[in-house]
């Protein structure tokens, strides 16, 4: 049996790989994408995208290139003209706002090359239930495929 597919967004990593945050959400966080990475990563066909690994190079440099050093591991998916244009229709439609283009742009890889799951910790504009309630409509309205989006801690379940 094919292993189910899933698009890691840049939180993933980010948190899998940082030090312990003093934190106490983001230290939450931090364990159980560790938990869910160790106990079920394994269990994926994995992806991520151009826009990850832009994404993934930002920020402190000796984090930028542990995190860069990690998703070598993992299947790029390109950033073709069609996604572009899908990535512009999210934020036309108000799924994601004007500013966080790459959000969209994640919604509109995982929906395009139809990866059954995108895995985010970004709850303010991917794995949100307004947004998730419009991306759902333009996608259905669209006739296009709809990834489920969700954390880490939802995929720990069997």
């Amino acid at each position: 049996m094919d292993k189910p597919t899933l698009y890691m967004e840049t939180t993933i990593p980010s948190y899998l790989l940082a030090e312990p945050s003093r934190d106490l959400v983001a230290a939450a966080r931090q364990q159980i994408t560790r938990t869910w990475w160790h106990r079920h990563g394994p269990r994926f066909a994995i992806f991520v995208s151009e826009v990850v690994l832009e994404e993934a190079q930002e920020g402190n440099r000796q984090a930028a290139r542990k995190r860069r050093e990690f998703l070598d591991q993992f299947r790029v998916l390109e950033v073709t003209s069609e996604a572009e244009e899908l990535t512009q229709l999210y934020v036309d439609s108000s799924v994601v706002p004007a500013p966080y283009q790459r959000d969209a742009a994640h919604l509109a890889l995982a929906t395009l090359y139809e990866i059954q799951f995108l895995c985010t910790w970004n709850l303010r504009h991917l794995a949100n239930a307004f947004a998730l309630k419009r991306f759902h409509q333009v996608n259905e309205k669209q006739g296009l495929f709809v990834p489920q989006v969700c954390t880490p801690e939802q995929l720990l379940g069997e």
